[in-house]
């Protein structure tokens, strides 16, 4: 064998094994894993046109939805033409069994209505975490779409609320100043019990600016931004996400910070005319009640 042929055997085994190690994806919502594929063969992703389930969600890892497209055919339009049924595992222990092992107790949808259209709503009663679940569409029996996931894979948590701001500082030219800014985590997220980790992401910018600045991580409830030009007026909001996960929630309501316009060389005059023999104690006291009143209501 001369030296080409050896580098083209060469070539071909390394494609071959490039090939083979190629199937192996992650597990998603739009595609099962390998192990749900071992345990139902059967799972992958709806044809275009079909009805098919755009996400499922949890916010607090207590319950969680899932929903669906009607797709094409004005047939499926109708309520109740789609029916969502869902199958989980009874222990994790059982995760690595073989296929016919998976329990194929199929349930229909607890929930049709709490989710809003076209969603499953499934309250704490039937939601276990780190279980697996896998669940399809049907309609007369046929099979339109089907999915595989766990409820702690699936966590996006409610937006924060309760977004206030206080004035920290104003710098000696009165051109910028320093707030800190506040929310409150979403109200089903149990924090206070370590049920769920949250982290925040702050984000602002000028009214009339179209780029975003970021902060974040934050693991606290507050956050101060500094330097904001006290002549302009702006924005802030908030995102969270469960602690060491990608996905984070919507954003809040926006914030609006709008500065009062107050001449800090004014407040020093005045402070100085009402105590000619102790100004300097005089203008502290006057720039304190100043920025006292500068507080967002």
């Amino acid at each position: 064998m001369d030296l080409c042929q050896v580098f083209l055997t060469l070539a071909l085994v390394v494609s071959s094994s490039t090939f083979s190690g190629s199937e192996a994806t992650p597990a998603t919502l739009g595609k099962a894993s390998p192990v749900l594929q071992r345990i139902n063969p059967s799972l992958g992703t709806s044809s275009s046109g079909k009805p098919r389930f755009t996400k499922c969600r949890s916010p607090e890892l207590e319950t969680f939805s899932c929903y669906w497209t009607e797709g094409d055919n004005p047939d499926l339009k109708t309520p109740g033409s789609i029916q969502l049924y869902y199958a989980k595992r009874e222990s994790q222990r059982q995760a690595a069994r073989i296929a016919h092992e998976w329990t194929q107790e199929w349930k229909e949808c607890p929930d049709y209505v709490s989710a809003g259209k076209n969603s499953c709503y499934f309250n704490s009663s039937y939601t276990s975490i780190w279980i697996p679940y896998c669940i399809k569409l049907t309609t007369n029996g046929d099979l339109l779409d089907q999915k595989c996931f766990t409820v702690d894979e699936i966590v996006q948590p409610d937006p924060p609320i309760g977004l206030n701001w206080t004035l920290l500082n104003i710098s000696l030219t009165g051109i910028r100043g320093d707030i800190q800014v506040s929310w409150q985590p979403p109200p089903n997220a149990d924090v206070l019990k370590g049920w769920i980790i949250l982290e925040y992401e702050i984000q602002y910018k000028e009214v009339n600016e179209s780029k975003w600045k970021v902060m974040g991580p934050i693991w606290l409830t507050y956050c101060p931004v500094y330097s904001l030009r006290m002549d302009k007026e702006h924005e802030v909001r908030v995102r969270s996400r469960q602690r060491s996960f990608e996905k984070y929630s919507e954003f809040s309501e926006v914030l609006r910070v709008i500065f009062p316009q107050t001449n800090i060389l004014e407040a020093c005059e005045e402070g100085t005319k009402s105590n000619s023999q102790h100004p300097h104690q005089e203008i502290d006291n006057h720039l304190y009640h100043q920025l006292q009143r500068i507080r967002h209501p």
